[in-house]
């Protein structure tokens, strides 16, 4: 809708403007403040400018104009407002789609290392990454989402060993001595247990068949997560593993080398990382030729490179910023434009159960695990809270506050708000067929508003993908079902002198609750049990 005003504005003025929205939007719709810009050029006042501006929108079928203070206010019209919305609802939750856009983007996330089950420092990159290609592919970009197996290295070894330990112990009641680093928790019970079916009892006593057993376990922990993720509505197109890589290691290291900026020292080969703002050169080959992480890394995004998406999007933990500047140097160097690698970092999550930190249980050895989160509150309200706060910041909240049945809890609100219009629907005997065609323009200012903030879904959305804020989701949630509630708590609906236009723009207001819940991969509730 922004784009159709901005155009027909355009059309008037005929040269490129700024269009913002008022945070009030009783004063406008939209505004300009084109005319500051234009007083230094047609030496008057921005006052004086957007007064004649002004004048040329008298015969505008679409919005009402006034200068105020220098700027052009936009207010929408009445019949306009209902044409869109009439578009709406006849859409669905297709109304606030984007058009298709000629982007392919490729994310990876969440990518965490097959020795355990998903964690609370796991679940934050793994709602937003989802949502993000959700709301990616509504607005019509081509999106390819990726999850890095890190298969490769001592972890998978250590692996190996933590699930013979856990066997001897727990199942054979055995002594044992735990080395100063092992994995832990009542999954590697479960795997030992699997492992004494499928191979017998030897395997945990033959050190020789250790990475036998750590590749079973490793197969036995994919399929965790991925049950875990489908627990809570993430599906991830597909897997790559680091281990399947390595073939390509030697072309992936002649291919630097040609840039000329790779260099040995002390046996082992460096990438000149620091010449592209890295604090230091970094090893790549160590000097016994184990390939080092980064050489994974690099080898895994050359070949993500060669598929040519125009952008690949990277969600990582905010413990991994310092490992940017080395792995765009490592993508310059191979010949490719660094620009189109962009790293989103997720900061750190902290969770409470009435005020106390929410504390792990058994299964998880060390950590809070993704699946006792989910269990606690309900996959749709971890989705909710874990996009609720931009990434760039701390998150912390306390899992009681959204099993509320009141107005603390946001999401109970914005259901409320949803169930609430099915409701009073219910009471007028009507659905939205029969109100569809209910003119508008009988509506005063305040109803207006509530539906240009309805029917504001796409420009909400669009500007939460490409700033990748998609707390602004959330937020638009929540400010639209409080306005609701406002306006349906101080106007009479049922029985009034324009009842099927209001219907009609609840009916908007629903559809545009619903759509959005969808795309946060949540369903509205109809009822509730605080219905009306």
């Amino acid at each position: 809708m922004k784009e159709l005003v901005k155009s027909e504005i355009f059309k008037v003025l005929g040269r490129d403007f700024v269009l913002e929205k008022p945070k009030d939007i009783s004063l406008a719709h939209y505004a300009t403040p084109l005319a500051f810009s234009l007083a230094k050029e047609l030496k008057k006042s921005p006052v004086a400018i957007a007064n004649e501006l002004a004048l040329k929108f008298q015969d505008s079928k679409i919005f009402s104009v006034s200068a105020v203070n220098g700027y052009l206010n936009f207010r929408l019209n009445g019949e306009f407002l209902n044409k869109i919305s009439t578009d709406a609802l006849k859409n669905g939750t297709d109304f606030a789609k984007g058009e298709i856009k000629n982007e392919k983007i490729f994310i990876e996330y969440i990518s965490a290392n097959p020795t355990g089950p998903l964690h609370i420092g796991h679940v934050r990159g793994a709602v937003y990454g989802n949502i993000l290609d959700i709301v990616g592919r509504y607005l019509g970009y081509e999106i390819a989402t990726e999850y890095y197996i890190n298969d490769a290295g001592n972890q998978i070894d250590l692996l190996g060993t933590s699930i013979s330990l856990a066997a001897k112990e727990l199942l054979f009641g055995e002594s044992v001595e735990y080395p100063e680093s092992y994995y832990r928790g009542e999954y590697l019970v479960q795997i030992a247990k699997d492992a004494l079916a499928k191979f017998g009892k030897e395997i945990f006593y033959d050190e020789s068949r250790n990475l036998e057993l750590a590749e079973f376990g490793k197969d036995e922990v994919i399929k965790i997560i991925k049950k875990d993720l489908n627990d809570v509505g993430i599906n991830i197109q597909s897997w790559a593993s680091e281990k399947s890589l390595y073939s390509g290691l030697e072309a992936t290291i002649n291919k630097l080398k040609i840039s000329g900026q790779m260099y040995e020292k002390d046996g082992a080969t460096y990438i000149a990382s620091s010449k592209l703002g890295d604090d230091n050169d970094r090893v790549v080959i160590r000097d016994d030729a184990r390939p080092t992480y980064l050489a994974g890394d690099i080898i895994y995004h050359n070949a993500k490179f060669e598929k040519n998406y125009d952008k690949y999007i990277n969600i990582w933990g905010a413990d991994h910023h310092g490992y940017i500047a080395r792995l765009k140097a490592a993508i310059h160097f191979l010949g490719y434009d660094e620009s189109r690698l962009e790293v989103i970092l997720m900061q750190m999550v902290s969770l409470l159960k009435d005020g106390k930190p929410f504390k792990m249980s058994k299964r998880a050895g060390t950590y809070v695990l993704m699946s006792e989160i989910a269990e606690e509150i309900g996959a749709e309200a971890l989705r909710f809270m874990f996009i609720s706060k931009s990434n760039t910041s701390p998150l912390e909240f306390d899992l009681n506050s959204v099993k509320a049945n009141d107005n603390t809890n946001p999401i109970f609100y914005i259901n409320y708000a949803h169930a609430r219009v099915n409701q009073i629907f219910a009471k007028a005997n009507k659905s939205v067929n029969d109100v569809i065609n209910a003119d508008l323009n009988v509506l005063d200012d305040s109803a207006k508003n509530l539906l240009y903030q309805a029917i504001t879904l796409n420009e909400v959305l669009e500007d939460a993908f490409s700033s990748r804020g998609l707390y602004k989701i959330a937020d638009f949630l929540k400010a639209l079902s409080a306005n609701f509630h406002k306006f349906y708590n101080e106007n009479r609906i049922i029985g009034s002198e324009n009842e099927d236009a209001l219907l009609k723009l609840f009916g908007v207001v629903a559809l545009s609750i619903r759509t959005a819940l969808k795309l946060m991969g949540i369903v509205a509730k109809e009822r509730m049990l605080k219905d009306e």
